[in-house]
């Protein structure tokens, strides 16, 4: 059975994302814990990975990074060998057009997947998270541009494009995302900072502090901590 799977929208490791951080490293056991510095590779990757060791021991999870900043590391055997016995994998935000581009299509993230489905703990947050869905959402001209362009993404969720700190500026991005959706079917999910999409157990649920909104063509749902979340596929499979 995989393991949990959690879409987390943004400030992670911070109070407030206890409850999605605790169900995950509970799921980690004893195994080896890994934190992805990918998104953040152009951005000091070394000090999120820092911090994302220091948040998880206070959870008593002992985390190091899995190197996968570049696509060379991604693609080395020694890298993939880390993470088929990896129990616990978290990819931190950051650039969200920089985590397909490296991670898709590698051994790393096949052996990745593989440790997940075979009930390892897999989470991402803001960029992270986006990578998980079909498509990822990129800028569309220049900074602070809401206009927002698809991206293939990971696939871990199928049919999904996600839009993280929907509270604060994410709620800004659904327009283009509808105006430019490649499918009638996508489904946005737009998720609150320190909030998070969980899939456990055979269902997608809400938790921590915040909600999940999920917008497709027949409307818009929210979805508050501890609901029950209703029209998001199942990840690939499970």
């Amino acid at each position: 059975m995989a393991g949990p799977l959690a879409l987390v929208g943004g400030d992670e490791l911070h109070p407030g994302n206890e409850p999605q951080d605790e169900l995950l490293a509970a799921a980690a056991g004893a195994g080896p814990a890994y934190v992805l510095a990918t998104a953040a590779a152009r951005h000091r990757p070394e000090l999120a990975a820092s911090h994302a060791r220091e948040w998880f021991a206070r959870l008593g999870l002992d985390v190091v990074e899995l190197p996968v900043r570049t696509r060379t590391q991604a693609r080395s055997p020694e890298t993939a060998e880390l993470a088929a016995q990896g129990r616990f994998f978290y990819l931190v935000g950051g650039d969200p057009g920089v985590v397909p581009k490296v991670l898709r299509d590698t051994p790393t993230w096949d052996a990745v997947v593989s440790a997940w489905r075979s009930g390892a703990a897999l989470a991402g947050s803001s960029a992270g998270a986006m990578a998980m869905g079909q498509w990822t959402l990129i800028r569309g001209r220049f900074p602070g541009d809401r206009r927002r362009d698809y991206r293939d993404a990971l696939g871990i969720v199928p049919r999904v494009a996600v839009l993280p700190h929907f509270a604060s500026f994410g709620r800004g991005w659904v327009a283009s995302a509808i105006e430019g959706r490649p499918s009638d079917d996508v489904v946005l999910l737009g998720i609150d900072e320190r909030a998070a999409a969980v899939w456990s157990d055979g269902v997608w649920r809400t938790m921590g502090d915040g909600g999940v909104t999920v917008i497709t063509t027949g409307g818009e749902r929210r979805f508050d901590s501890g609901d029950a979340i209703d029209g998001v596929p199942p990840p690939v499979g499970v």
